[in-house]
C-alpha cells in the first residue's frame, strides 16, 4: 500500500482529519503525517488538541476554529488556502462536521473552488451502531436532541414512524429526561442501546426496551456518566411486529371470544405480549 509523505501535501488544499474519539490508537498514520506536514492546524480547541499533537511530537501552527467564530475566521483561512497554505481541520474528537465545527468553512471551500480532502476515521454514531445489534443498512443521524422536554418531546414525535434505526448524541445531565420522554414518545417497549465511553477504559454497551433501559440507568449513577450515543431501534407496524402466526390464531379465537380474551390467549400460545395483539385487532376493526 501507498505510504503518504510530506512531499504529496497539496497546496492550497484543506484536509479533513478525523481524531480519536477516546483511544488514542486509533488515530491513523494518514492522519500523522498530514497533521505533521500541513501549514496550518484549524483546531475546535487549541489547548486540546496541542495535547494531542504533543503526544505524537508534532510540531504545528495552530488556529482557533470553533462553534463561534466559524463563519468570521472562515475568510481568513480562505484567504490562507487561496495563497496556497495546506490546512487541517480537526474537532476535539471524531470526524470534524459531525456536530463539530467545520460546516461553514467546507461550505466556502467548495464554492470558492478549492481543494478539500477527507481522511476516514473514527466517529462515535458509527463505531457505536457498528456494535449496536440495531439494523445497520439504513440509519438516520439525528445529532443531540432538543435541551428542553417540549423541544424532545415535539422531536421524538416526529420521528416515531421512522423506520430507519436513529442514532443521537446526549449528555450526562439529561440522559434520564432524554429516555424518560423516549418513553412518553415512543413507548416503554422501543428498543434502544446505550453505548457510553466509547474506545475508552470505561466503555459499555447495553440494550434494552427503553423502560427497561432508563430503569437500569437509575440504578448506578456511573451509568450516566461520560459521552454517549444513543442507537435507537426504528418503528416497526404491529404486522411486521407480531409473528404471523399469532395473527392467524387471534382471528380464529376472536370468531368465540370476546377481543380481549381472544388476545389474551392468542398471546399466551404464541409467547407475544397480549397488548399488541389486542392493539392490532382494533386497528383492523377500525380499518373495517
Amino acid at each position: 500500500m501507498k505510504q503518504l509523505d510530506q512531499s504529496e501535501i497539496s497546496v492550497g488544499t484543506l484536509y479533513i482529519v478525523p481524531t480519536p474519539i477516546g483511544n488514542l490508537a486509533d488515530i491513523t498514520q494518514r492522519a500523522l503525517t498530514i497533521l505533521a506536514s500541513v501549514d496550518l492546524v484549524a483546531a475546535e480547541d487549541t489547548r486540546h488538541t496541542g495535547m494531542l499533537l504533543q503526544h505524537f511530537a508534532i510540531n504545528a501552527r495552530l488556529f482557533s476554529l470553533h462553534d463561534h467564530n466559524e463563519q468570521q475566521k472562515a475568510d481568513v483561512l480562505i484567504n490562507k488556502l487561496q495563497q496556497g497554505e495546506s490546512i487541517a481541520l480537526v474537532s476535539d474528537a471524531g470526524t470534524p462536521l459531525i456536530n463539530d465545527p467545520g460546516y461553514h468553512l467546507v461550505t466556502r471551500c467548495r464554492q470558492a473552488g478549492l481543494k478539500v480532502v477527507p481522511l476516514p476515521g473514527a466517529c462515535a454514531a458509527i463505531t457505536a451502531l457498528s456494535a449496536s445489534g440495531l439494523p445497520s443498512d439504513r440509519f438516520c443521524y439525528e445529532g443531540f436532541l432538543p435541551a428542553k422536554s417540549k423541544g424532545r418531546r415535539d422531536a421524538l414525535r416526529g420521528l416515531v414512524e421512522e423506520p430507519r434505526t436513529l442514532i443521537f448524541y446526549e449528555s450526562t445531565h439529561r440522559l434520564l429526561d432524554c429516555l424518560t420522554d423516549m418513553v412518553a414518545e415512543l413507548g416503554e417497549d422501543r428498543h434502544v442501546v446505550l453505548a457510553r465511553e466509547i474506545t475508552k477504559t470505561w466503555e459499555s454497551i447495553y440494550g434494552a426496551p427503553v423502560a427497561e433501559l432508563l430503569a437500569w440507568v437509575q440504578e448506578d449513577d456511573n451509568r450516566r456518566k461520560g459521552e454517549m450515543v444513543l442507537i435507537v431501534a426504528g418503528y416497526q407496524s404491529q404486522e411486521e411486529t407480531l409473528p404471523i402466526e399469532s395473527l392467524r390464531t387471534l382471528a380464529l379465537l376472536q370468531t368465540e371470544l370476546p377481543l380481549k380474551k381472544a388476545a389474551a390467549l392468542a398471546a399466551e400460545i404464541h409467547g407475544v405480549k397480549k397488548n399488541a395483539l389486542y392493539k392490532y385487532a382494533l386497528a383492523q376493526q377500525s380499518a373495517e
